[in-house]
């Protein structure tokens, strides 16, 4: 149902421009239609955040403005699929000389073939709760965050750590 709403309004200009003396132009083309079952949009989600390193950058929002970016990692082990869109995602944290993987629970819905993991209002011991929002796309990622009264932005890029046997280069 959303998309005759969506090419209806993309052809307005269309259908108008011969009315305000402007040369009509061809309709902007929609986008190619997303291929692969909702299986294999997983699968390749769950390929992709298997043994994964994101490397990026983020910055906060200050008086509605943006900090100075700084260099930020997460190593994630690996993402299970529940129930329809829950998951959980199992990540490494290293802090104060502990290391653990802990699992975090997360939603996952589907911006044509980008995943969107929402995290909603997860508590995080001495820090309060934290909420975000970031989409995943051919082993990138960018989104917002808030816990409590701060938040930001965050976007990089996902490396996958190496199979022991893969060929090595010489």
């Amino acid at each position: 149902m959303m998309k005759p709403v969506l090419a209806s309004i993309l052809l307005i200009p269309a259908v108008l421009a011969p009315a305000f003396g402007q040369e009509s132009q061809p309709a902007p083309s929609l986008p190619a239609k997303v291929t692969g079952s909702a299986e294999q949009l997983e699968a390749k989600f769950k390929a992709m955040l298997t043994d994964a390193t994101l490397t990026g950058r983020w910055c906060a929002i200050k008086d509605g403005t943006l900090t100075p970016e700084k260099e930020d990692k997460y190593t994630i082990v690996g993402v299970t699929k529940l129930e329809g869109d829950n998951w959980i995602v199992n990540a490494r944290i290293q802090y104060n000389k502990k290391d653990i993987v802990a699992p975090i629970p997360v939603s996952v819905k589907w911006a044509g073939d980008a995943a969107v993991l929402i995290v909603d209002k997860i508590p995080v011991p001495g820090s309060g709760a934290y909420s975000a929002r970031v989409l995943f796309y051919e082993h990138t990622y960018a989104g917002t965050w808030s816990g409590g009264d701060h938040g930001g932005l965050l976007n990089g890029v996902i490396t996958n750590k190496k199979s022991d046997k893969e060929p090595q280069p010489k």
